[in-house]
């Protein structure tokens, strides 16, 4: 197989961002279609959307699917409700640099905003509370909202230790497992349901020039915690306890840490101690690694022939299970709130609720969007742009994650100081420098001790 395709980091991340704006190049037709169909939905429900015609409203996000997806839809928006907005983008690293600032100032713009880092935003004031404007039947239906609706997951992540919503979650992602069925095939083997199974796979199907399995490992926080924060979860284990402290040196996370770093040390790639998600879908797309296991967002890129080498032979599950636990996927669910010193906080929740109601996620979904509703995924449209395999296994895996042991990590206010000595414990076991016991009791210490200071 010829893999001299290789993508760069921003070739990935551009490609991604093309996928998610599928709607300004899909047959007008198809959107019409469903402009149609969603114009109908949001007919249906009983709110006031004129009720601040004349209005603007200013969104700021990074570039970012979710931001390509909604613009195609905001003059809908001003339509129905006469009110007009101006989407402005940055890049991930600016954004996340600049927006703390502007914030920290107390600027009334924008009105609404992607939030990166829940935990700080709430806590510095930055986020509005949501739960004022969920209760004014003048600006929600809820009935015609159907949270249920929504995943799980995405409805728990919002929700902060007060008990007040700050967010909403409008992306949905879980852990999959990617397999190559041709490589599995060759070799008479089928796709692992196990942990032990995927064990013995990655083994067999590694060869000198295929990696059995790639996934993230690099000493950093945006790396291997999440990734490897699925298996602890699976094996039983957490990062943070409901009583606020770590307990990454429970024989649960040992466990998982200890199979992860197997996989990856006895069937991964050279220098996977190196690796972030790109390189590991990198390897998957190209035919370099048999399995992976990271974002079920990556579907996208993997099934697009013009990106994958593999496109034609990839296939999608469930994460593994490990002995009698039920699996525990790690997930993730970007979130946009509203910004707490603005001066349109009405209209600004009109807006969120408009693009994550059932319509609106309808809309963004035939873009290819994972949104946070089980009925947007399973619309023809996103199955179209996701593929049918790939929502079916993300589903599983989304309604599978739990949101409460991944939340006591991710959005806790001192969550760099508790993913960062995890990552290097990770990294650490998966180059073979420190075994899985030793390396979790160093973290475990140095997190406790930061979360005392």
């Amino acid at each position: 197989m010829n893999r001299e395709i290789r993508l760069s980091r921003r070739q990935l991340m551009a490609g991604a961002a093309a996928t998610a704006f599928g709607l300004a190049v899909a047959p007008r037709l198809s959107f019409a279609q469903t402009a149609e169909e969603a114009r109908a939905g949001f007919a249906g429900a009983d709110v006031d959307w004129m009720a601040f015609k004349g209005e603007s409203l200013t969104v700021e996000a990074m570039t970012h699917p979710w931001s390509a997806a909604i613009e195609p839809i905001l003059p809908l928006f001003t339509e129905i409700t006469g009110i007009s907005v101006k989407l402005n983008t940055q890049s991930e690293t600016e954004y996340t640099s600049q927006m703390p600032i502007k914030l920290g100032a107390k600027a009334a713009e924008p009105d609404v905003m992607m939030i990166h880092a829940l935990g700080q935003f709430v806590s510095a004031g930055w986020a509005e509370p949501l739960d004022a404007y969920y209760a004014d039947k003048a600006l929600f239906d809820a009935a015609w909202y159907d949270q249920d609706d929504i995943f799980a997951m995405a409805r728990d992540f919002p929700a902060q230790a007060d008990g007040q919503n700050y967010s909403m979650s409008i992306t949905a992602e879980a852990q999959t497992l990617f397999a190559n069925k041709a490589m599995l095939g060759e070799a008479g083997l089928a796709v692992p349901t196990t942990m032990d199974e995927l064990l013995a796979t990655a083994l067999k199907l590694k060869t000198d020039t295929v990696a059995g399995i790639a996934m993230r490992a690099k000493s950093d926080s945006s790396a291997g915690p999440w990734t490897c924060g699925g298996f602890v979860f699976s094996y039983g284990g957490e990062i943070i306890d409901g009583e606020g402290r770590c307990v990454l040196d429970s024989d649960a996370a040992v466990a998982g840490v200890e199979m992860y770093g197997r996989l990856l040390r006895e069937a991964g790639p050279i220098g996977v101690g190196n690796y972030h998600w790109y390189e590991a879908l990198n390897d998957f797309s190209s035919g370099a690694a048999a399995l992976g296991c990271d974002s079920s967002n990556f579907a996208t890129d993997i099934s697009n022939p013009e990106k994958s080498l593999v496109a034609a032979d990839a296939v999608y599950a469930a994460l593994p299970r490990a002995g009698e636990h039920p699996i525990k996927p790690n997930i993730w669910a970007w979130q946009a709130g509203i910004n707490a010193y603005s001066k349109k906080k009405k209209a600004a929740f009109l807006l969120l609720s408009f693009l994550n109601s059932g319509p609106g996620c309808l809309l963004s979904a035939a873009s290819g969007l994972a949104t946070v509703r089980n009925s947007a995924w399973k619309s023809e449209a996103f199955q179209k742009r996701f593929g049918a395999e790939a929502s079916a296994a993300a589903l599983l895996n989304l309604n599978s994650g739990d949101a409460r042991i991944f939340k006591a990590a991710w959005f806790h206010k001192k969550s760099s100081e508790i993913l960062d000595p995890f990552a290097v414990a990770i990294n650490q076991v998966v180059t073979g420098q420190a075994d899985a016991r030793a390396a979790l009791a160093a973290a475990t210490t140095k997190i406790n001790a930061a979360l005392k200071g």
